[in-house]
């Protein structure tokens, strides 16, 4: 038996882009582990990646084209499947312009070389494509707007910081490589502080723990915003430094403390508790993302910017609003002419290619993404993939998408990779590389478009003037040489990335030093309106979480997903209903089986299920959510869905 242990790096779209150690053994993953030698990664994983052997392994795994028959996906040739798609493509763009033609691109995974994908639809059109970001738009929106630019201080600059506040985050699910960091900053003496509706096991780090009502982050950022105007703690360099500063305070005082903490359900010590973390400098605030997703989510994320600008934590080391990092920032993306496009709200893109006219969408195209279980108001984006002419979804397995697909192409897998990588949870760049062979028939993204590319040029005959083919041309490597052309001069190979994690060397250590924003005017912006509240859902008394778990990660299941959805809340959030229950969970567009599971650990308001699950299956949440946009940034407003529970028929 051979046995190697070797290097790559984690596409999962995860904040950390791991350094991954595979052991392989006779040409099978058998394991894979987290790389000592990574700063942030430190030799753990989070336990769906160290599961991933099973899935790698798994005997559903697509290793060739599939064409649908009569009705049915048929294993085919890749010369006609390229036939088929080529011919397909091309009829429609040519009777209804490619406007007709939308490709969908999400982050299945997060390879920096998917814009060669993006390139040829922007050559063969452009095409239609989405618009917004289901998961942080709106608080990239609301980063933007307020310093003109959007990134993180250093993650190792926590360890400057007095004071941390997890305001909706949940690191041992979502950011397990910021644990180490927090257990550190704890053991020195830093105050940390857990906001978050839901109970979660974070609160073990947490030396204290609030639990505002769902969607009350707004009216509790506020409530801290007029305490720290109330007791003088605002710091005197915040008027000149920022826009907005009067309209602002006066927005914070017009509840005062009290009114807005009732908003919030929160008691005036906790408002109290927060401010004074705020005011013993330095103190970073690191924002969840699941806040953003919300019909005030911008709204929110732009308070908790305020705060650092009034507390005085922005521009200083320890302090911070963390919400991003820029994990293309050091890229080179130029190849792309960004074309002007038709687009399609993402967070509606069921109902947006639905009504779609002029032309209408004839032909969807996915790639890395899932959208029939991703998106809001699962049901409608089925709906609208099963009534197109042509749908061809590239994936490595047979997906809710991929099952309404008239043609699926077979992709690499996470250890099959060949890209290149930057986090969003950190400044760490790196190299994916193959650490087993793919099956004969599997192609990478970028093969398969620059097959096509030449299918299509010999088709319609295009000249060297307007073939695709030649645009496209390049290894993987050649590629990774392009992408890494702004920062290759500074040492940064694709052969020294494919030996180790680089930190990003554009990346600044500290953002915004001495109150210097990237704006127009050099300050920053201060929220000055609120937004409406969503809409009042008589009869839907409880707040549906859809989150993430230690087990899984949207549809991406690590090994056989259950039966039945589990759904978690507080006992008297189900009165008369047992743990263990078949129940059914209800919202204005959709219901589910779950199984009930009690905790009376959980505010009485909400219910927890999975985030993702499968729609064939009655496990996507998704098909709960109604299909509306965050008030910036066009995110999907995830977390404004309400529910009730009743008891199964069965």
């Amino acid at each position: 038996m051979s046995t190697a242990r070797l290097r790559t790096v984690c596409n999962r779209d995860c904040p950390d882009a791991c350094g991954l150690v595979a052991t392989v053994e006779d040409g099978r993953l058998v394991r894979l582990g987290g790389d000592p030698d990574h700063p942030v990664t430190r030799g753990f994983l989070c336990s769906r990646t160290t599961q991933f052997p099973a899935r790698q392994n798994d005997p559903a795994r697509l290793t060739a084209p599939l064409l649908r028959v009569d009705g049915a996906l048929r294993p085919v040739s890749w010369t006609e499947a390229l036939a088929f798609a080529a011919d397909r493509l091309l009829s429609i763009r040519a009777d209804s312009g490619p406007a007709a033609i939308l490709h969908y691109r999400s982050g299945g995974s997060l390879g920096l070389l998917k814009y060669v994908v993006d390139l040829f639809f922007e050559l063969l059109g452009p095409v239609t494509l989405k618009r917004g970001d289901i998961c942080s738009g709106a608080g990239d929106a609301a980063q933007e707007t307020d310093f003109g630019d959007e990134e993180s201080h250093d993650l190792f600059d926590l360890r400057n910081s007095r004071g941390i506040l997890l305001w909706g985050k949940n690191p041992f699910v979502s950011n397990v490589h910021l644990l180490p960091l927090l257990k550190e900053a704890r053991a020195r003496g830093a105050r940390i502080v857990l906001i978050d509706p839901v109970h979660h096991k974070t609160a073990s780090l947490a030396d204290a723990v609030l639990t505002p009502r769902p969607g009350g982050d707004l009216a509790l950022a506020l409530a801290v915003a007029a305490r720290l105007f109330e007791t003088g703690r605002v710091v005197p360099a915040a008027p000149s430094a920022t826009e907005g500063f009067e309209t602002f305070r006066a927005l914070a005082l017009s509840k005062g403390v009290a009114g807005w903490a009732r908003e919030a359900d929160v008691d005036e010590p906790a408002v109290e508790l927060l401010a004074s973390t705020l005011s013993d400098r330095p103190c970073n605030i690191q924002v969840g993302w699941g806040m953003g997703r919300r019909t005030n989510g911008s709204a929110i994320v732009r308070a908790l910017d305020a705060l650092g600008a009034l507390s005085g934590n922005l521009g200083i080391p320890g302090g911070g609003v963390s919400f991003y990092f820029k994990r293309r920032g050091a890229f080179d993306t130029s190849f792309l002419r960004k074309a002007s496009a038709r687009t399609l709200s993402e967070p509606l893109l069921g109902r947006e290619i639905l009504e779609a006219t002029n032309p209408a969408i004839r032909a969807v195209w996915v790639t890395a993404g899932n959208p029939v279980a991703m998106l809001p108001d699962s049901a409608t984006v089925a709906r609208a993939l099963e009534t197109r002419e042509l749908v061809v979804v590239v994936d490595s397995f047979l997906t809710d998408t991929a099952r309404r697909a008239h043609l699926v192409l077979p992709t690499t897998t996470l250890v099959e990779d060949d890209d290149l990588l930057g986090a969003y949870g950190n400044h760490w760049l790196g190299a994916s590389v193959p650490v087993v062979e793919r099956p004969p028939e599997v192609r990478s993204d970028l093969e398969i478009v620059q097959a096509l590319a030449a299918e299509i040029d010999a088709r319609s005959g295009a000249g060297s003037e307007s073939a695709l083919a030649p645009r496209l041309a390049g290894s993987a490597r050649d590629w990774k040489r392009r992408l890494l052309s702004r920062i290759e001069p500074l040492g940064l190979t694709v052969e020294r990335l494919e030996r180790e994690s680089v930190r990003n060397p554009l990346a600044p250590e500290l953002l915004f030093a001495g109150n210097r924003f990237p704006t127009p005017s050099g300050k920053m912006r201060l929220l000055t309106e609120l937004p409406l509240p969503p809409d009042d859902e008589p009869g839907y008394p409880l707040w549906l979480f859809s989150n993430s778990t230690e087990r899984a990660q949207s549809s991406q299941w690590a090994g056989t997903p259950p039966d039945v959805a589990e759904a978690t809340c507080h006992p008297d959030a189900a009165p008369g209903l047992a743990d263990g229950a078949l129940v059914v969970l209800e919202s204005e567009v959709g219901r589910m089986r779950a199984r009930l599971k009690l905790d009376p650990l959980q505010r009485r308001d909400v219910v927890i299920v999975p985030k993702g699950g499968h729609y064939d299956s009655g496990t996507c949440a998704n098909v709960l959510v109604r299909a509306r946009t965050t008030d910036a940034g066009e995110g999907a407003a995830y977390q404004d869905c309400r529910v009730r529970i009743v008891a199964s028929p069965d």
